[in-house]
């Protein structure tokens, strides 16, 4: 057996101690308000509410280990994450089988999950290739009871060997045309594209449209009157 020196402080090996807060901790006051705002956007079953509450819970213990969503972020996680990230459903309402490329902190994946968690036949793929990130999203995925799967791969192989999807979407990954790029062989065979990108969506597309024939429209955003949401039904490689 070997002894723990006394008064060193030192934790056992194995054991991660959580890191402080980036800053001061959102207060609870803070987040109940946020919480409203965000329901009042995109009102949920109150079965939807009690998981989107226990990913809350555990997305915010692990952000004191590793950074998952942006600091300035963690106060307004309700609207500028959960609500911006559930929006999507009114885009697609008859969709059974989602796929989230760089699910990361598990938006919009996994918000989308825990609304479709009694809707006979969903699926929400969480494709995630960095281990810290998957190994997050595996607990929150067991804490909701999201229907939701967790596939710690490059998105391109996840999507090399993909089965029949009826939506690819992304948030904050990478500029469009790269996006594109990465989702084609979904595109091609018919599967939605929902890509919700912020203020400089008209320069993406104009780069985008260099190198792709689209068939594209713009949603407006329910959580920044800036943003829009890129619907792609449609994706071509210009010759």
């Amino acid at each position: 057996m070997i002894a723990r020196e006394r008064g060193s402080g030192r934790q056992p090996r194995g054991r991660m101690r959580p890191s402080p807060w980036r800053g001061s901790p959102p207060r609870r006051a803070d987040l109940a308000a946020d919480r409203n705002r965000a329901l009042a956007l995109t009102p949920v079953s109150r079965e939807t509410l009690a998981r989107l509450d226990s990913f809350v819970a555990v997305l915010t213990a692990w952000q004191r280990r590793i950074n998952l969503i942006a600091p300035s972020t963690e106060a307004k996680i309700w609207t500028r994450h959960i609500a911006d990230s559930l929006q999507l459903l009114a885009l697609a309402p008859q969709a059974r089988v989602w796929v989230d490329v760089g699910s990361g902190a598990g938006f919009p994946g996994l918000a989308i999950a825990c609304a479709l968690a009694d809707t006979a036949g969903a699926r929400v793929h969480l494709v995630e290739s960095n281990g810290k990130k998957a190994a997050f999203l595996r607990e929150a995925v067991a804490a909701t009871g999201a229907c939701a799967t967790v596939h710690a791969i490059r998105v391109e192989d996840f999507i090399a060997a993909a089965s029949p999807i009826d939506v690819v979407t992304a948030r904050a990954l990478a500029p469009l045309p790269k996006l594109l790029a990465l989702a084609y062989p979904l595109l091609k065979r018919g599967t939605l594209g929902l890509f919700p990108k912020g203020q400089d969506v008209a320069v993406e597309l104009t780069d985008a449209a260099k190198c792709w024939n689209i068939q594209v429209s713009l949603a407006l955003s329910r959580t920044d009157s800036k943003a829009r949401i890129v619907v792609v039904r449609g994706l071509e490689p210009k010759p």
